[in-house]
């Protein structure tokens, strides 16, 4: 696959995530027009968020099966279908529950499937690259979500940004479905010998690998989650009111998620130049001081504390794509979809929990010590407890010899 092509079908993905952050981006609108408490509002979003979790574990796993090509197709096709019938049918809560919820389910194919093609299609020293190209337009179908659906909103309230997020997501599918008519839909057969079982637990690499994304999904998303708050905190310590505060928080965090794409173009075709497990051990390394360090920086000025949550955003998406890349290349073909499939769902997992740890300790250090400082500080020690076990995991790597992990 051409490096022309795998652009082609990052683009067309970003258009494709266009419904991702509609609601969240509608909020406000929401809870007026509709009448919906903050609860009934987040259950909207929690609506999508289990869909597209079964989603993920559902394609990859039939995937192995089927052929990650044949995933891709219809789950973009589907995508299409479930955004258009949510962008112009979702009118109330009952029915934005139920829409969201479709849609959600169909995005799964749009992630392990492609990167099971882009494993199959393109050489491993290109692979990182193609990588971070790939995870690089989740962040920007994201922000591309939350523009669109601002844009549909000043021009017709909610009602426009449902049907714009709507409508982009079908113009994607054609662009991926076309950009794909070449590639062949590859099914590997599964050797008699080995079950899922000597992929997943008895494959030194995939363990460590596995865990090592475990430990990242932790520490990022519990970063994404906590980071704007921690930044409105830092914006009002330097003297702004609070509304004015949240909003620089928000504003600052969105700027993350660009800088977090640029980290994983970047950071995947270094992986190409100086291998996997260098890669690793120095962006786990340098998440694990940021995770351990920053809170306790609450305070400080703002012209250090912004480089250094750019820096941090950085080094927490960078190692996203050379991840995916290191254990796509030590998993057997066979079992590519099913491995990425389970290391998903936990993955997925640890990052639902790291938001309520956080909140927890930060809760805890409040009441027995009433200090910013080190309610803050403790909370995001917190993620520095996986920066740790990711940097553990990519260390104990140079114990296997094998290329696909030291070296491109």
């Amino acid at each position: 696959m051409s490096d022309k092509r795998v652009l082609v079908v990052c683009s067309a993905r970003v258009l494709l995530f266009a419904t991702f952050m509609t609601v969240a981006a509608t909020i406000p609108l929401l809870t007026s027009e509709w009448g919906l408490s903050a609860t009934a509002a987040g259950a909207i979003i929690s609506s999508f968020t289990i869909g597209y979790a079964a989603s993920l574990f559902g394609f990859a796993m039939i995937a192995d099966r089927l052929g990650a090509k044949r995933m891709v197709v219809i789950s973009a096709v589907a995508a299409s279908v479930a955004s258009i019938a949510f962008g112009f049918l979702a009118r109330d809560w009952g029915t934005a529950m139920a829409l969201y919820a479709v849609v959600g389910l169909a995005q799964g194919g749009l992630y392990t499937p492609l990167i099971m093609v882009f494993s199959d299609e393109i050489e491993s020293s290109r692979l990182g690259t193609a990588m971070g190209r790939l995870i690089s337009s989740t962040s920007v179908g994201y922000a591309t979500s939350l523009g669109a659906a601002g844009l549909g909103a000043a021009i017709a309230g909610w009602q426009g940004a449902f049907v714009l997020t709507g409508l982009l997501p079908a113009v994607g599918a054609v662009v991926l479905i076309a950009s794909l008519r070449p590639v062949e839909n590859r099914i590997h057969p599964r050797p008699r010998e080995t079950k899922l079982a000597d992929e997943l637990l008895r494959n030194r690499d995939t363990r460590l690998l596995f865990s090592g994304y475990v430990a990242h999904s932790w520490e990022l998303l519990g970063m994404w989650a906590w980071m704007p708050a921690f930044l409105a905190a830092a914006f009002v310590f330097s003297g702004m009111e609070a509304v004015g505060a949240s909003a620089s928080g928000a504003y600052v965090s969105g700027g993350l998620h660009l800088f977090g794409a640029v980290a994983a173009l970047t950071m995947g075709r270094l992986s190409d130049r100086v291998g996997r497990r260098p890669t690793l051990v120095a962006l786990a390394g340098a998440g694990a001081v940021l995770s351990f360090g920053i809170g306790w920086l609450v305070h400080a000025p703002l012209a250090l504390l912004v480089p250094l949550a750019l820096a941090y955003a950085f080094v927490c998406i960078g190692d996203s794509p050379v991840l995916t890349t290191a254990i796509s290349e030590v998993v057997r073909a066979g079992y590519r979809g099913a491995v990425l499939a389970w290391r998903g769902l936990a993955g997925f997992a640890a990052g639902a929990v790291a938001p309520l740890a956080v909140g927890a300790v930060f809760d805890g250090a409040t009441l027995l010590w009433g200090s910013n400082v080190i309610s803050w500080g403790l909370a995001f020690a917190t993620l520095g407890v996986g920066g740790a076990i990711a940097l553990f995991s990519a260390l104990a790597l140079r114990r296997r010899g094998g290329d696909a992990v030291t070296s491109p």
